[in-house]
C-alpha cells in the first residue's frame, strides 16, 4: 500500500470516523489497484484506470470502485499531493422500481403461519416487525429488547453506525411480546433460533422465503411504499428509512407517480 493510499485511509478512519466496514471496503478497492498495476495509484492517470476497471460487467460494483477512486484522489488534491483532481464519471445504472407487497398480500400470508408453536409466532412477529418498521434485516437481528421502548424503538445498530428512532404498530409490539412470552429461552436478542441463538440473515430468509416469496428487504420497500402511497412526506420516509442522502429515498416516488397515472386511467371518464 502506497504512502498516499495509508494517509488516505488513516483520514477516512479518525477525521471521517467511517464505519469499519466502509473503511475495509475502501482498502480493498484501493489497494486491489495498486498491486494489480504494481504502481501507487496517485500515480494512475485516468485512462488506465479506466481500461482496468472496464472489466467489471455490474455496474454497481463498477461504480462503488469508482466512488472510492474519486474519493481518494479528492483527498489527494484537498491534501497537496495533487495538483490536479481526478474525477471518473460514473456508469449510468437503469432505474427499476423496487419489488414490493401489499397490505392484503402480507396479511393473506400471515395467515398461512402455524402459531401454535413458538417457532410460529416467531415467523409470524418478524414478518409483522419487518413490514412495521421497515428495518434493514441486520439492524432487525441486532435488536435487543431493550431497544423497544414502548411504541418506540430504537435502532443502535444502523448502516453507517447512524442510530435512529422509529415508532412501531401496536400490532406488532403485540405479535412480539405473544413471542417472547412462549420463547422457552432468557436471551437480550430478540430474534432466535431454535437453539437460542440469534437468528442468522440466512434464517431469517428462509423465513420471508417460505411464507411470502420474497427476502426480507422487499418487505422494507413495502413499508416505504405503503408510506408514500399512503401521502407521507418524502423526507419523513428517509428519516424512518435511515437514508443518508435524498436521493436514495427518491426511487419510490416512481411508485407514487405510477399510483396516480393509474389513477387518473381508471378513474376519469377522459382515459
Amino acid at each position: 500500500m502506497s504512502n498516499e493510499l495509508e494517509a488516505f485511509i488513516e483520514f477516512i478512519r479518525i477525521r471521517k470516523s467511517l464505519s469499519k466496514k466502509t473503511i475495509e471496503a475502501y482498502g480493498s478497492d484501493l489497494s486491489s489497484i495498486e498491486n494489480e498495476l504494481s504502481k501507487p495509484l496517485i500515480k494512475l492517470d485516468s485512462s488506465t484506470l479506466l481500461t482496468l476497471l472496464s472489466k467489471y460487467k455490474n455496474k454497481r460494483t463498477l461504480n462503488r470502485k469508482l466512488s472510492s477512486v474519486n474519493a481518494f484522489f479528492a483527498f489527494c488534491y484537498k491534501s497537496q499531493f495533487n495538483d490536479t483532481v481526478t474525477k471518473l464519471k460514473l456508469a449510468k445504472i437503469p432505474k427499476h422500481l423496487p419489488t414490493f407487497l401489499s397490505f392484503d398480500e402480507i396479511q393473506n400470508s400471515l395467515k398461512l403461519i402455524d402459531t401454535s408453536t413458538w417457532i410460529g409466532l416467531r415467523d409470524y412477529a418478524l414478518i409483522l416487525f419487518l413490514y412495521a418498521t421497515g428495518t434493514r434485516i441486520s439492524e432487525c437481528l441486532a435488536l435487543k429488547r431493550d431497544d423497544i421502548d414502548g411504541e418506540w424503538l430504537h435502532i443502535r445498530h444502523a448502516k453507517g453506525e447512524k442510530e435512529r428512532i422509529v415508532p412501531i404498530a401496536k400490532v406488532a409490539r403485540e405479535a412480539i411480546i405473544t413471542y417472547l412470552n412462549a420463547f422457552k429461552y432468557e436471551r437480550e436478542s430478540i430474534w432466535c433460533n431454535y437453539k437460542g441463538d440469534t437468528l442468522s440473515r440466512i434464517s431469517a430468509y428462509k423465513i420471508t422465503q417460505k411464507y411470502l416469496g420474497v427476502s426480507p428487504h422487499v418487505l422494507r420497500h413495502s413499508y416505504a411504499t405503503s408510506l408514500i402511497m399512503g401521502g407521507a412526506d418524502l423526507r419523513v420516509v428517509q428519516e424512518l428509512l435511515g437514508h443518508s442522502s435524498l436521493l436514495t429515498t427518491q426511487i419510490y416516488t416512481h411508485i407514487q407517480k405510477q399510483s396516480l397515472k393509474e389513477t387518473v386511467e381508471v378513474c376519469h371518464p377522459m382515459s
